[in-house]
């Protein structure tokens, strides 16, 4: 089994063992706190299936023009674990498990099944990656559509980019007070986004001197 699907294993587990000992108030509360997230996903998959769908089927899927979905390529925030494991059923994620356990040979990723992506909700880097081509050929013609997507992308900074409390940050501070770690809790460990967390602290802070 290789590093990268170890790592997606481990935290699927963590989740899975975290939500199975949480109390139904806690899981309640975690649903709810993702439910504008939840919303922000419909939207967008709405827009990518409208303007987007029949050229990534066939670029990307059918003809694999694009490397958008290389193997060990994806990567997967812990939050996305947690939203995915949380939303989908145990059978859903009894398949992503043993798609991780199964030796990938190929080169594409491990979550790309026969009818595609394994993930009920998937990782958001996929969601939000668009091709160069499928860009210029669907906003080249349409430049609402490309004025539509640029209001997704600044939405979706707020669940994800922590220069202000974020929902992806806060679930991975969840599972971290319980005493749970993973090296797929970026935000936490990653030294780029831990900067962009503490250049924002400073700025909150008049008066703070700033290096």
């Amino acid at each position: 089994m290789t590093a990268y699907n170890r790592e997606q294993l481990e935290a699927i587990g963590l989740v899975r063992n975290y939500l199975k000992m949480s109390s139904s108030s806690e899981l309640s509360r975690l649903t709810k706190r993702i439910r504008s997230y939840l919303r922000f996903r419909e939207e967008t998959d709405r827009f990518l299936k409208r303007h987007f769908s029949d050229i990534c089927t066939h670029k990307c899927y059918q003809d694999r023009y694009s490397a958008c979905c290389g193997r060990e390529g994806i990567t997967t925030f812990f939050a996305d674990v947690v939203i995915n494991v949380l939303m989908s059923s145990e059978e859903e994620t009894d398949r992503i498990v043993e798609a991780l356990q199964t030796p990938n040979v190929g080169l594409k990723c491990v979550y790309l099944g026969n009818r595609g992506c394994l993930w009920k909700i998937k990782p958001i880097v996929c969601e939000m990656f668009l091709c160069k081509e499928a860009r210029q050929t669907v906003f080249g013609q349409a430049l609402d559509v490309k004025k539509r997507w640029k209001r997704l992308k600044r939405r979706e900074k707020m669940y994800t980019w922590p220069d202000r409390p974020v929902l992806f940050d806060d679930l991975e501070a969840v599972f971290i007070q319980a005493g749970y770690n993973s090296n797929l809790m970026y935000f936490h460990n990653s030294p780029g986004l831990l900067k962009v967390k503490n250049l924002a602290m400073k700025e909150d802070k008049p008066g703070l001197h700033k290096s």
